[in-house]
């Protein structure tokens, strides 16, 4: 008995550290994903080293070389500037006269058509690859792109006998890839790990995989990929601990690698909401839609859509559950201040009878001094809780207004960011039908279309804001120096100063959550707060907490 009573402790103690471990992974995540425009920069950086030595390029084999690096760097980060510069090498090849090289970037381009949902194309394309042109390595690539469209079509439709077709054409060309490529190759690991995998031979699927880490660098793009399989072995196995484990790993090496195609984020996300870890994964959730609308990638914003109203309608039943609670609460004091009252008339009762005893006899005058005091002390009860009353009736009137105010505003934002998703899918949809890809390009690179969005929300918020607080900017003034007030800018906007006290004023202190609202920095939101301090005419540890009391009754 006392064997087994030692080996279960030792096993609730291993849970727990293994629990410790991924709760400090999951900080790591948060900590890297502030960090993750560093690590953009980083990748802009590279990409434009190689841009300039592209422009001194002087003959086609080394633009090839140099294009298909730049398509290498873009791939994972920017889906139609790799689609672009592979176009580039599909040119060059053919100037190159290189018939293998020139069928394989196309297969290469179709792999990106089939990876972001345009299907059609993909299968277009591929049919006009020539298989007898391309050498081994070239042929690899072309039966890659062969199995994944067919995979994908088999996976999305709904349809029982073209699901059986796409599957067999999957099939064949899965086995001619085998056939073909080196054991070593990263295209033919995966295979030969998924089919172990989806026969449930899980010890092979994870020798395998053993395989394919000893071929990859630790934190490279290509070890996020390994981990994320990982992931999907443990959590065949039914091991929560190792496949979360293995899954933020993945999702780590993304990040830091400035990765915007966040496949192992977003499954992460979905993980932590099945959990009941929703503020988390609605965080994780976020940023990954942030990162799939900069990748270009229709297919991951499918996916991301269902999740992001999940998380929605948990979220929405959370602040039920706690607004329940809150009645609850209100109710329980009301019934306290009712027994209170109940024992002040009690009390004043007891007082007339004891000033008639009184009058009556003087020897009683100790006893009415003490009856005295008790009602003082009541009463003095009796106004604490009343006072407390007030303010919890005035806490939850503020925050239905502003969770009204705020819910209405998200919901119309959201109608709208589809509405205008969908008009530029249409355009971008004729573009390509008319292969109008330069004018495709030049509508796709350029940030105008961020900074409208990024206006269009800091126009909502203000507005919601300033009608919740109509007398924010005042009051605000009224902590700052004389010279250093401020005032709403002619459109009825607030500036950034504003703007970080409103989010203060909602609760929202941490500043790399108001750098990554107001597309800042973090180090520039330490700075906006520490000048803002400097200028108040309060102590400056007072000041914001003298911020979040605005508006409040």
């Amino acid at each position: 008995m006392k064997k087994y009573l030692y080996l279960f402790f030792l096993l609730l103690a291993a849970t727990a550290r293994a629990q410790h471990n991924l709760d400090s992974l999951y900080r790591c995540l948060d900590d890297e994903i502030a960090r993750f425009p560093e690590y953009v920069a980083m990748h802009d950086r590279e990409v434009a080293l190689l841009t300039d030595e592209l422009k001194l390029a002087k003959d086609d084999a080394l633009r090839f070389d140099l294009n298909f690096r730049l398509y290498d760097k873009y791939r994972p980060f920017i889906n139609d500037s790799a689609v672009y510069y592979l176009r580039q090498c599909i040119q060059l090849a053919d100037a190159l006269h290189n018939r293998s090289k020139m069928n394989e970037c196309q297969s290469l381009l179709a792999l990106r058509c089939s990876n972001t949902g345009m299907y059609d194309e993909a299968l277009e394309i591929l049919n006009n690859v020539k298989p007898e042109e391309m050498d081994s390595s070239a042929l690899g690539v072309y039966y890659e792109a062969r199995n994944h469209v067919y995979n994908e079509l088999a996976y999305y439709t709904h349809m029982a006998d073209m699901k059986e077709r796409y599957l067999a054409e999957a099939g064949k060309y899965e086995g001619l890839m085998l056939q073909i490529l080196p054991d070593t190759a990263d295209a033919s690991l995966l295979r030969r790990e998924m089919i172990a995998l989806n026969d449930n031979r899980l010890d092979e699927s994870k020798a395998v995989n053993d395989e394919w880490l000893r071929h990859v660098e630790v934190g490279s793009h290509r070890y996020a990929l390994v981990a994320l399989y990982r992931y999907l072995e443990y959590k065949a196995q039914g091991d929560s601990i190792q496949m979360m484990y293995w899954l933020v790993e993945s999702a780590l090496s993304d990040v830091r690698n400035g990765v915007m195609d966040q496949g192992s984020l977003w499954e992460l996300a979905n993980q932590l909401m099945l959990q009941g870890d929703v503020d988390r994964s609605y965080r994780y959730i976020s940023f990954t839609s942030d990162c799939a609308n900069r990748y270009g990638s229709r297919q991951r914003s499918w996916q991301i859509a269902p999740l992001l109203s999940s998380i929605a309608n948990n979220y929405k039943a959370q602040s039920e559950r706690n607004s329940h609670r809150l009645r609850l609460t209100i109710i329980g004091i009301s019934i306290l201040a009712l027994l209170l009252l109940a024992s002040l008339f009690y009390v004043n009762r007891q007082r007339k009878r004891l000033a008639t005893a009184q009058r009556q006899q003087k020897k009683t005058n100790a006893m009415l001094a003490e009856a005295n005091n008790q009602l003082s002390e009541k009463n003095d009860a009796l106004s604490d809780v009343n006072g407390q009353l007030h303010a919890l009736n005035a806490q939850l009137a503020e925050s239905n207004r502003v969770k009204d105010e705020y819910v209405g505003r998200f919901m119309r934002l959201c109608s709208i960011y589809i509405d205008k998703t969908d008009k530029f899918r249409k355009r971008v949809n004729k573009m390509v039908k008319n292969h109008e890809y330069e004018e495709l390009y030049n509508v796709t690179r350029g940030q105008e279309s961020k900074t409208q969005q990024l206006e269009e929300l800091f126009g909502s918020f203000d507005a919601a804001f300033l009608h919740l607080f109509p007398t924010f900017v005042d009051d605000v003034n009224q902590l700052l120096k004389p010279e250093e007030h401020m005032a709403l800018e002619k459109d009825g906007r607030m500036n950034t100063d504003l703007r970080i006290l409103a989010l203060i004023r909602l609760g929202i202190e941490d500043s790399s959550k108001i750098a990554e609202f107001l597309n800042y920095s973090v180090n520039t939101i330490y700075n906006y707060r520490a000048r803002l301090k400097t200028n108040a005419v309060v102590d400056r540890d007072d000041f914001e907490r003298l911020v979040k009391e605005i508006g409040r009754q």
